[in-house]
């Protein structure tokens, strides 16, 4: 699957879009992808926080930043707050005194400059807890529809394998409804990428084999589904074998349109999504990339705060061919 991410790379360097990073002055990694970043002309990275802790952390990496290509921007001593302040206020409402004690946090004033169209996109999620880079998305850029949820999926490769695990970053515990719209959405999401989603809907039930609320809001959720989207290939409730493996698949559910050939994976909760993935990559070789997140109006990227340099590479470049749409 190393032709996958290669053409993201290649799609995105034809438009590079100007990414915002939060956490520049917090941690090493950032520094190091943005070198990667530039080297690959993926993007136009807009970096956040005191230039001169930024510089510093970058001198100590031996990474020399080129500043006619790289943005560095500290919120407490930029003309970008003020302006940024009285929109806030428009969105949120608030004295202006509390108002700047949130604009200038570093989450809070790169989603400002992606509101305000300063920025593309932004990646994040080395330092900030996922709550902490959503909360502001959900105030400021909010969602495509008003009562849409936001979803987090992963893309998982392997060297002859890829696909989609949704919501592993999220819904802690999402109703039939949420699951059937996360599953819409990372469909569509994969299409966007140029990927066919065949979907499978997760349980510890395949076709009926048990009885249990957690598997009756699986099923209601496929339903849910199929009506929305009648030509989506869906189908479930299955366990995680009989989705990916067709002998399984053929002796469990033998009437299923997947057969077995899944490559779009839906988690019935967060727990189990978040472990699956992690388990997969720790553990199974694979590559995660993500979470990609769903449902917002603009591109708002994360990686795990135990990510890898390479991780921020490849998330931002899926979020640089984003944001050219």
């Amino acid at each position: 699957m190393r032709k996958f991410i290669a053409d993201i790379k290649a799609r995105a360097k034809r438009k590079p879009g100007k990414i915002v990073f939060p956490e520049a002055a917090m941690d090493d990694r950032i520094i190091l992808a943005t070198k990667k970043i530039l080297r690959q002309k993926l993007a136009k990275p807009i970096l956040i926080g005191k230039e001169i802790e930024i510089l510093k952390r970058a001198k100590k990496l031996g990474v020399k930043l080129d500043l006619k290509r790289v943005q560095l921007i500290d919120p407490e001593d930029s003309p970008l707050t003020t302006k940024y302040v009285k929109e806030f206020i428009k969105l949120r409402g608030g004295e202006e005194r509390e108002a700047w004690k949130t604009v200038i946090k570093p989450n809070y004033f790169a989603t400002m400059m992606v509101h305000m169209e300063d920025a593309d996109g932004m990646v994040s999620g080395t330092f900030y807890t996922t709550a902490e880079k959503v909360r502001p998305a959900l105030q400021i850029i909010k969602t495509k529809e008003k009562f849409h949820k936001v979803s987090g999926f992963f893309f998982m490769m392997l060297e002859k394998r890829l696909l989609l695990f949704a919501d592993c970053a999220i819904n802690i515990e999402p109703n039939s409804h949420d699951l059937a719209h996360i599953a819409l959405d990372t469909a569509k999401t994969a299409e966007d990428f140029g990927i066919k989603p065949k979907v499978a809907m997760l349980s510890f039930s395949t076709n009926r084999s048990a009885d249990h609320p957690f598997v009756d809001k699986v099923r209601e959720a496929v339903a849910l589904a199929k009506y929305e989207e009648p030509k989506l290939v869906i189908d479930g409730e299955m366990q995680v074998d009989a989705a990916i493996i067709p002998e399984i698949c053929a002796k469990k559910f033998p009437s299923s349109k997947l057969k077995g050939n899944a490559n779009v994976l839906i988690f019935p909760d967060l727990q189990s999504g978040n472990i699956a993935y992690k388990l997969m990559e720790r553990l199974g070789g694979y590559t995660a990339i993500g979470p990609v997140l769903q449902g917002l109006k603009k591109p708002m990227n994360d990686v795990s705060r135990g990510c890898k340099v390479e991780d921020i590479v490849n998330i931002t470049a899926i979020t640089s061919l984003q944001t050219q749409k």
